[in-house]
């Protein structure tokens, strides 16, 4: 069996290595091409170029990029053309994977199987209604998404979020974690989670440092440590010497994954509270019921244009799946330091809400029940044809 797939962030990397896994346990044989990162490269995968050349989020931020990006969603879609898989999986990223497939189905008739459904039932409607042109099969990761996509003519299966079935740190680890860096045991513990992009850390850096000086003035003992994501490790070390306090950078680069992986779990399992961006790691913190407040801003340009766009009034996962705000958000105009500052302090007075809304969630999501990467590769041989790689 022959599988084409492409990721183009990181969350999309996790996705893709998970399905990846549980493809390869299912179908032995399964043999991939395709472009990812270091999790999907690690199930096997030989990415054509760099994942992080993707890496691209808003519009202002996507214009610079564009004859670039343009140019490699030829040569992708070309490359999948030529190589005539089974099944082409495009996870998340969808200004780069929609027009790749869309290209595909103008020549062939390669399956197309697209993994996280669009935000529908936040912005944009329309777009599954265009995602339907050129997508045979749709893997969500919530229970409510399906309807939405079936509604316009495709299949679709909720698969559930791989963050769900990823392992947690245990006491001794946790324990360990703090032995190693110092950490005190009554001193609390905050987690700085400024991106995975470029443009995010450099446009939330400096709002950050300047809420961490708010904060420390109230809790003088707190630490702080940034898990950073190895294509931005170098920019949060320099963004972070600005700020009030020397921070634990968690610095992935030249280390094993399995090894970074681990320490990552350790620190959201140690950590008392954290200050996160927007998207998947919402779930991560959930997973270790580590109670968040959530910042992000775009540039001032693809703010303007999606805020119009925008039909939900939250876009932490935590509230969207509990139905709940318990999660406080400052976003755009409200990512304010001294907002981000007073919605920590008003957390750290009372966890116990949106503790509750993680718990939740996380048994939505599938948290103790079947792995949901083997569950998204059960889902995509369950509804493919006879394969063009068997005889």
């Amino acid at each position: 069996m022959r599988v084409f797939v492409i990721a183009g962030e990181p969350s999309g990397d996790k996705l893709g290595g998970a399905l990846m896994a549980g493809l390869r346990q299912l179908r032995p044989d399964v043999q991939f091409d395709g472009v990812g990162g270091v999790m999907m490269q690690a199930q096997g995968l030989n990415s054509r170029f760099l994942m992080d050349e993707l890496s691209v989020m808003g519009i202002a931020e996507v214009l610079p990029k564009y004859r670039h990006l343009k140019r490699r969603i030829a040569q992708t879609a070309q490359a999948v053309i030529d190589s005539n898989p089974d099944v082409l999986i495009t996870i998340d990223s969808p200004d780069f994977s929609l027009r790749v497939a869309k290209l595909i189905k103008q020549s062939s008739d390669i399956r197309c199987v697209h993994y996280v459904a669009p935000t529908v039932w936040a912005w944009r409607p329309k777009r599954a209604a265009k995602m339907a042109k050129m997508i045979d099969h749709v893997l969500a990761l919530f229970p409510f998404e399906p309807p939405y996509m079936e509604a316009e003519g495709m299949d679709c299966d909720f698969v559930g979020h791989p963050v769900a079935a990823e392992p947690v740190a245990s006491k001794d680890e946790k324990a360990a974690f703090r032995a190693k860096y110092g950490l005190e045991k009554a001193a609390p513990l905050l987690l700085v989670l400024p991106g995975s992009r470029k443009g995010e850390v450099t446009r939330l850096a400096k709002v950050l440092g300047d809420a961490l000086e708010k904060i420390l003035a109230k809790h003088p003992d707190m630490r702080v440590v940034v898990p950073a994501a190895g294509p931005v490790a170098e920019l949060v070390e320099q963004e972070t010497k600005e700020w009030p306090i020397v921070p634990i950078v968690l610095d992935p680069r030249g280390r094993e994954l399995d090894e970074v992986m681990a320490e990552k779990r350790a620190a959201f399992a140690a950590a008392d509270f954290a200050i996160a961006v927007s998207g998947t790691v919402a779930l991560e913190l959930a997973a270790a019921h580590t109670p968040m407040v959530s910042a992000y801003d775009l540039n001032w340009l693809s703010r303007v244009v999606i805020k119009r766009m925008v039909k939900i009034d939250t876009g932490n996962l935590i509230n969207l799946v509990s139905d709940t705000r318990h999660v406080p958000e400052f976003i755009g105009e409200e990512c304010r330091s001294d907002l981000i500052s007073e919605g920590l302090e008003k957390l750290i007075l009372n966890p116990q809400p949106q503790l509750d809304a993680m718990a939740d969630t996380m048994n939505q999501l599938g948290q103790d029940g079947e792995d949901p990467g083997l569950r998204a590769a059960r889902a995509v041989l369950a509804r493919m044809p006879i394969l063009k790689s068997e005889p």
